[in-house]
């Protein structure tokens, strides 16, 4: 096609490995950009403990002196 790769010794098939390259690093971010989130971990959401510790209270799991108790440790 290009006259010039003739001249360079196995330029057919450094210009053939430039194509391949190209079109698997292509299809790599094909596949990540559609199908890559269920490979990766799922993010997990982790909860303040002093949320926890109110919601305890609120349920009556708790007493207020151990709310109290509890919470002074939370908060050094």
């Amino acid at each position: 096609m290009w006259p010039f790769w003739g001249f360079w010794p196995f330029g057919g098939m450094v210009m053939g490995i430039l194509w391949m390259i190209l079109l698997l690093g292509f299809i790599y971010l094909l596949v990540r950009a559609v199908g890559g989130h269920r490979y990766s971990l799922p993010e997990t959401h982790r909860e303040d403990p002093l949320e926890i510790l109110k919601r305890r209270y609120a349920r009556g799991e708790i007493n207020q002196e151990e709310y109290e108790r509890m919470k002074k440790d939370l908060e050094r």
